[in-house]
């Protein structure tokens, strides 16, 4: 119950609450170890909502998350490494990140996935599996893996 009601009043879905206010509660969450606090958390240091902006923290939250099994912030922590945004890039890490989310069906980090592969950025090139990687994400309606497969079908 409680907490239902923490991560509705933190997305602000219960009652209008200011940014401040959600980033205080946030943290009381994260700090407790709530994957979804922390990765809410690690969101609001990227954009700076309810806090200083401060990229090294939003990748600090976000690793947190994401070691917990978290989808959407292993996806923001691969982004965020694989394009140097608050840690040293690390495109090997960042693909590694994308795996573990793209195994448990988020579709943006499928096509961030299938794209590494295809460039051969941080793992090993493998046009096959960017293709199957892409596929998967563009079943989802994932726009830009759609876009890209359609390209691949151009050349």
């Amino acid at each position: 119950m409680i907490f239902d009601l923490a991560q509705a009043v933190a997305s602000g879905h219960l009652a209008p609450i200011d940014d401040i206010e959600s980033a205080k509660l946030c943290r009381k969450f994260a700090e407790q170890g709530k994957a979804w606090a922390q990765f809410h958390l690690g969101f609001m240091y990227a954009c700076g909502k309810g806090v200083v902006q401060s990229e090294a923290e939003a990748v600090k939250w976000h690793r947190k998350a994401a070691e917990q099994g978290h989808a959407r912030a292993q996806f923001f922590l691969g982004l965020m490494l694989g394009r140097g945004r608050g840690a040293a890039r690390n495109d090997a890490e960042a693909a590694r990140w994308f795996r573990k989310a793209a195994d448990q069906g988020n579709a943006s980090a499928q096509y961030m996935l299938g794209r590494s592969y295809f460039y051969g950025c941080g793992l090993e090139q493998d046009k096959f599996e960017a293709e199957f990687w892409l596929i998967e994400s563009a079943r989802q309606g994932n726009k830009k893996a759609v876009e890209f497969l359609r390209n691949l079908l151009d050349d």
